[in-house]
């Protein structure tokens, strides 16, 4: 069964989620956008053997923390789609320009696309390239928990920024109306930040895609 663990991390509160098959305690680390020593000691706490990071976009929130994280446990990095490359390439720049600890660049050992699949244990996840917000932003499905995790697509009551480089609204509509509501309105995600939230809900709620908007 897939277990979470949701890591706040840095000044942006940027979810930061420790994944984990509780039958192997084999798990991943999901944007792990900063504070890397927090992220090591839940993962010591909670007894995950972290196999591996998976990134939904290359914001410096979301992988800021990835190669540090990448060499302290000597694993790899998995995603996003290669269209976020040049946003990875800022990062150190990006991070000087809020202040934040220098973040380093990375080449992921395998960038994603839409309908790749990648395995935590015996679970597995589903990759939908869901761009709008960046253009290589994917999400994760788990089919056998009905459980999402989005980055920064879709939010409880709100929807990511599409006024950064190379962001496009209609572009991230589609993404969530195409990608994310056939999953199912049953289906439980994780933003990048905020509260829980199900599609079902959202559906009915959120302002900018409720249905009938």
């Amino acid at each position: 069964m897939l277990k979470v663990k949701i890591i706040p991390v840095t000044p942006f509160e940027q979810n930061c989620s420790l994944v984990w098959d509780d039958a192997t305690m084999q798990g991943a680390v999901i944007d792990p956008g900063g504070d890397v020593d927090s992220i090591l000691a839940a993962i010591k706490k909670y007894g995950v053997a972290a196999e591996k990071i998976l990134i939904t976009h290359g914001h410096l929130d979301h992988a800021g923390g990835a190669a540090e994280l990448a060499e302290a446990l000597d694993i790899p990095i998995i995603g996003p789609g290669k269209e976020d490359r040049f946003w990875i390439d800022q990062i150190p720049e990006n991070c000087r320009n809020y202040g934040l600890p220098e973040g380093r660049v990375f080449t992921p050992d395998e960038w994603l696309e839409d309908g790749d699949k990648v395995t935590v244990g015996s679970i597995t996840l589903e990759v939908y390239f869901c761009p709008g917000h960046t253009p290589g932003h994917v999400i994760f499905y788990e089919r056998g928990s009905g459980f999402a995790f989005v980055g920064d697509v879709l939010f409880q009551g709100s929807i990511g920024r599409t006024d950064f480089p190379r962001g496009d609204h209609d572009t991230l509509i589609r993404s969530i109306r195409e990608k994310l509501w056939p999953l199912g309105d049953e289906t439980r995600f994780i933003s990048g930040h905020g509260p829980m939230s199900s599609f079902g809900q959202e559906r009915k709620s959120n302002p900018f895609v409720r249905d009938g908007v």
